[in-house]
């Protein structure tokens, strides 16, 4: 059954909101006919007969506008954003709190009942949410099954001991789909186990990290195309990328910081494969940011497709705005004053 996500930051309808500087009229001039400069593109112009003043047009406009969307992009990359979290939907909540706790160590940091919205919230992690890119699972009343899709990949945790954390995970009945072993062409240990639901979680064995909840990978119709929009809407650093042509796959890293440090997006192109179904387990993922409003200009510069406008969601005041990547991967940037303050 295909349920709609109520997810924490999305459950509302805005009307369109934009951050934009106030316009000046000059309709109570009047020109005066005189030779225009065709390389600055000048217009002489005159008010009540007397000052004179110089107005730039053509051009000279055109080049003000490019300066402006130069000056936001670059805005964009000075932006203090981080990964919060990622919204997707499961069956059972319980089931799922007690694999996560108990085969995967997160805890859980809370949990919200919406009886008139018939959804509840749970939030888990390994550590606050304030400083942790965290889970936040959506259990819709009566809904027990999602369709994960194709275009879903997997989450990465960050492991001290990947053969202990395996057997572990065995014995609580987990299923491992990839007993632990070097990545193909790497050195990399890693092991796939999938949850009660069947999303996939990649097990990295690593030393200690202040972000074990380290990844969320995605796969794309176009990798070029996504690279390019995640730098230049979302100010993401591309960390690396490595091609498989053995497996026929190239894999991208982005994020707002090292891989060691910080959760990043890992998105995969399988050679040949534009179109995936992404089913309706998966939700989205949520970023913060110092400004939704030129957030979203940011984004309609990058020929992104905006779900909602920017402004503060009804009865909590929290500023948002969402956007759909080229490949409709959605994206909720929430102001991070306002975030903190949800969490007190």
């Amino acid at each position: 059954m295909a349920t709609s996500i109520r997810p924490t930051l999305s459950s509302f309808t805005l009307s369109p909101l934009f951050n934009r500087s106030p316009r000046v009229s000059f309709s109570h001039f009047s020109t005066v006919a005189v030779p225009q400069s065709h390389s600055l593109g000048l217009k002489l112009v005159r008010k009540n007969g007397n000052s004179m003043r110089v107005m730039a047009s053509g051009n000279v406009s055109s080049s003000v506008t490019a300066a402006s969307s130069e000056n936001l992009l670059e805005w964009v990359k000075q932006d203090k954003r981080r990964l919060l979290h990622v919204v997707y939907r499961v069956g059972d909540l319980d089931r799922t709190i007690k694999f996560y706790t108990e085969c995967l160590g997160m805890k859980l940091l809370r949990k919200r009942d919406i009886p008139e919205e018939k959804y509840t919230n749970a939030f888990l992690g390994y550590g606050p949410e304030d400083s942790h890119f965290v889970i936040e699972l959506t259990y819709n009343y009566g809904v027990d099954k999602y369709d994960i899709g194709t275009a879903f990949g997997h989450f990465g945790i960050a492991v001290d001991d990947i053969t202990k954390t395996v057997e572990l995970i065995r014995a609580k009945g987990g299923k491992i789909t990839r007993e632990p072993g070097p990545v193909k062409g790497g050195k990399t240990v890693i092991a796939f186990v999938e949850d009660p639901d069947g999303y996939k979680f990649e097990l990295l064995e690593r030393g200690p990290t202040p972000e074990p909840l380290c990844q969320v990978m995605l796969r794309v119709g176009d990798l070029n195309r996504s690279i390019e929009f995640y730098e230049k809407a979302f100010g993401m650093e591309l960390l690396r990328t490595r091609d498989n042509p053995e497996s026929k796959y190239t894999i991208a890293m982005l994020g707002y910081g090292p891989e060691d440090k910080n959760a990043v997006l890992e998105l995969t192109y399988n050679y040949g494969v534009t179109e995936y179904d992404k089913g309706n387990a998966y939700a989205q993922i949520a970023i913060g940011t110092d400004d939704v409003y030129k957030t979203a200009e940011a984004i309609k510069l990058s020929t992104g497709k905006l779900t909602r406008e920017p402004g503060p969601l009804p009865g909590i005041s929290t500023k948002i705005t969402a956007c759909l990547d080229p490949d409709g991967w959605k994206t909720v940037f929430v102001d991070n004053i306002d975030f903190l303050k949800e969490l007190e």
